[in-house]
């Protein structure tokens, strides 16, 4: 029974972090640099494994930004229609990426406002499917390795600053009280200074 139920727990553990994975990479372009900083945040407080983490991230975010360019190489023309927005903006990038494909793919994933239209333009402007594979595959590790690596190092931070709040817990908590005393204060005086002029106020009313 003791081995049974050992074994059991072993599995549901491996089964919630192969989900924590999954969740990862699926949610990954969507929470955008929330993912890979929250994952190795995890990763540093000993819940996620931080070499899988950031590959969860990493592979997430690649295979929507694949989906994302097979949308514009054959259906661009169903995604403006139904977004006709879009049209401006997709022509600004068509010629960016026709004159720099290998930089538009590697660009995916660091283009703030266009992370989403970026790889539909590099489909819609028929960039060679393998260029693109190789480009946007570069640009989502590096990007996954980098943040998460942010996540494990704000992760070490927080541990220090919590070390020393907690050496300082008393001084801070004194000095908490002083400044909602003070708050309190001010806004007890400016209260009391507009009592008369809304007296005055109402006595002048007719």
């Amino acid at each position: 029974m003791f081995l049974t139920a050992v074994a059991s727990q072993t599995l549901l553990s491996r089964l919630s972090h192969l989900w924590a994975y999954v969740t990862l990479g699926a949610t990954s372009i969507f929470t955008e640099e929330a993912a890979p900083v929250v994952a190795g945040f995890a990763a540093h407080q000993g819940h996620l494994h931080v070499v899988r983490a950031a590959l969860a991230c990493a592979i997430g975010s690649w295979a929507a930004d694949i989906a994302l360019y097979g949308l514009g190489r054959w259906r661009a023309v169903r995604v403006v229609k139904r977004w006709p927005r879009l049209i401006g903006p997709m022509e600004r990038l068509l010629g960016a990426v026709q004159r720099h494909p290998w930089r538009a793919s590697l660009a995916v994933r660091f283009v703030y406002g266009a992370r989403l239209l970026l790889p539909i333009t590099c489909g819609a402007a028929h960039l060679p499917l393998a260029l693109y594979v190789v480009g946007s595959g570069v640009s989502a590790w590096v990007w996954a390795g980098l943040f998460t690596g942010l996540g494990w190092a704000f992760g070490q931070t927080a541990v220090v600053m919590i070390h020393h709040v907690r050496r300082h817990e008393d001084t801070l908590a004194i000095g908490l009280v002083a400044v909602v005393a003070l708050v309190v204060l001010i806004l007890t005086i400016r209260n009391e200074s507009r009592v008369p002029e809304e007296i005055e106020g109402h006595d002048q009313a007719p």
